[in-house]
């Protein structure tokens, strides 16, 4: 080997140890990774740079911004919450958790997606009694299976198409089109999605809540749910109506016609005007007011309808004026653009109708607050900040429909070659900036600078390890290994080294790797290089078997109480799957000769 070689090799291996070991951190390990190959002139400035130019990066960073846009969209908010309205079994959940996302997945990045279907998953978990660990894995997988279907579904597609512009052993060959990944796919996603459907019960582990021993001990508040007329709760017994056993919540009586019943039994009626007074902890009840909309606390009223409201804890001074009045006769709305939606009161159990309830010194308030509420309590003496629950931001329909359809028609403008995918979605943002639908104080929080410093030097990485010759040195080895036994059997070895790097060292360090390798195996073989680009692609993205090897994956790894060895328990089978159907979809989708 040469002195380059041995230099591009040493800078391989301590990106692959300092990634596994976490000990730098990736944007950091790339830099130090990318300095060395500068300081020894293996790269120059503008080869090192060159990545931060590409348009596949550009396409990344303009999705993460329109992504970040639609996570605070109510289409898709919307279309969930009628979708699983009426699901109770685990498996029927899963199936139609699976298919939806990820046919979303294939259009909209993956990663806002799960970001925006989590709190939905763990809410259903909730209500249901089942473990967040039976339901987030499934969720992840989805959202990955989906993404391998189109070029824009995840950024791995996107890096690659970024290498196949930036190679030069194929002049001829500079972008993958958005729908060559579709065949397979679409087939990974009916498999993989019927793998997750089956097995996914029997696999995962029953984990209880991470958050139900912080939950267990919170403060427990009192709220009030009216039923309304035409409600489907009318007629309806407490068990069928399932709110007996709503997890974080506990059914504490009914007022009916201005009487109390309670003990409220399992086969007690719901009827219409009804007002169901609930015992529960301020994460459940901001669950309730942010995503349910059959269980909507009495006194969030016209704030519901409001397109940004806040959750907030307070307790009443000693010297408020609020002291001895009634909820009702307080006019807090009035005075404070804000309502009381619950009260707890250390140590006394509160009975009734919320409007009834007495203010005392020391009670805990939960309220829901509109935009004016912090300029109207300034200098009020009447209540102490305590917490900022969450905030709840919605968008009107016609501006979701606005976001949705802009970026379906990029896609579509972009699959028929009129105009270029950049070009289309930088237009789109600009319009969604022009009209206020996105703020540019806001955008700049979806940037994932670690993420985009990755990519960049990762190209630069491929650059270095095709200029020094060992990209052709390595393929050479793989030639000599599985060409007699065919193509197949080569792309096999492929896959199983790309994903495993990527289970290790993420999937976008892993293409980084094996991508100049599998240029130069395509080369030295004669053969079209279209499939081996896709081959990495789809091996790196189908990352299952480990937590770090994609950023879904970490995503759930921690709100579902998972270890390594659940991803790998579940993942595995998973792998081998995918493997299998991206070797054998690819060599009949190019008509590959066997042997």
């Amino acid at each position: 080997m040469s002195p380059d070689q041995i230099i591009v090799t040493l800078v391989i291996l301590f990106l692959i140890i300092s990634l596994y070991k976490n000990l730098l951190g990736p944007g950091f390990t790339f830099i130090i990774g990318i300095s060395v190959l500068g300081i020894f002139r293996i790269l120059t400035p503008t080869e090192m740079l060159k990545g931060f130019a590409n348009v596949q990066l550009a396409v990344i960073i303009l999705l993460l911004l329109i992504g970040e846009v639609i996570r605070k969209s109510t289409l898709i908010d919307n279309l969930f919450e009628h979708f699983f309205r009426r699901t109770f079994s685990y498996r029927k959940f899963i199936f139609k958790l699976i298919f939806p996302v990820s046919a979303l997945s294939a259009f909209i990045n993956n990663t806002p997606l799960v970001a925006i279907m989590m709190p939905y998953v763990h809410s259903w978990g909730k209500k249901n009694n089942i473990a967040p660990s039976k339901l987030l894995i499934p969720l992840s997988y989805a959202a990955i299976l989906g993404g391998t279907a189109s070029l824009i579904g995840t950024s791995t597609n996107l890096v690659v198409n970024g290498m196949v512009a930036s190679q030069t052993l194929f002049p001829a060959f500079k972008t993958l089109n958005i729908f060559d990944f579709t065949p397979v796919g679409i087939a990974m996603i009916l498999l993989g999605g019927l793998y997750l459907v089956l097995f996914s019960n029997k696999l995962l582990p029953d984990k209880s809540d991470v958050m139900d021993s912080i939950e267990e001990k919170s403060r427990e508040y009192i709220v009030e749910i009216k039923v309304g007329k035409g409600s489907h709760y009318h007629n309806k017994t407490i068990e069928s109506a399932r709110l007996r056993n709503l997890k974080g919540l506990f059914l504490v009586e009914i007022i009916r016609n201005n009487k109390t019943i309670s003990p409220v039994t399992p086969q007690t009626l719901i009827l219409e005007e009804d007002y169901l007074i609930f015992a529960g902890n301020t994460e459940t009840i901001a669950d309730m007011v942010e995503n349910n909309k059959t269980l909507q606390p009495s006194q969030v009223g016209m704030f519901a309808k409001r397109n940004k409201t806040e959750l907030i804890e307070v307790v009443v001074s000693p010297n408020s004026g609020l002291f001895g009045k009634t909820v009702k006769e307080s006019n807090f709305r009035g005075r404070f653009d804000a309502a009381i939606i619950a009260v707890h009161r250390n140590g006394e159990k509160i009975r009734g109708k919320i409007g009834d309830v007495r203010l005392s010194a020391g009670d805990l308030l939960l309220l829901i607050a509109g935009e004016d509420f912090k300029k109207r309590t300034q200098d009020s003496k009447d209540f102490y900040m305590l917490n900022n629950i969450r905030s709840i931001e919605k968008m009107p329909m016609l501006q979701s429909l606005l976001i949705v359809g802009g970026l379906l028609a990029s896609v579509v403008l972009s699959s028929l070659k009129l105009v270029p995918l950049f070009n289309s979605l930088l237009v789109f943002l600009v319009i969604l900036l022009l009209t206020k639908i996105a703020s540019p104080r806001e955008l700049y929080k979806a940037i994932n600078y670690n993420l985009i410093l990755i990519i960049a030097l990762s190209l630069a990485l491929g650059a270095a390890m095709i200029k020094t010759g060992i990209a052709a040195g390595v393929s050479h080895v793989f030639i000599e290994l599985f060409k007699p036994y065919g193509i197949v059997i080569l792309f096999f070895g492929i896959f199983m080294v790309t994903n495993l790097l990527a289970a290790i060292i993420t999937n976008i360090a892993s293409v980084a790797i094996i991508f100049p390798i599998a240029m130069s195996l395509a080369f030295q073989l004669g053969v079209d290089p279209k499939p081996f680009a896709l081959l990495v692609a789809f091996a790196g993205a189908a990352s299952f078997i480990t937590p770090i090897g994609y950023q879904t994956n970490l995503m759930v790894y921690g709100p579902g109480g998972y270890s390594f060895k659940d991803f790998f328990k579940i993942g595995l089978p998973l792998t081998i799957l995918f493997m299998v159907v991206a070797v054998v979809g690819l060599t009949l989708q190019f008509g590959l000769k066997i042997n």
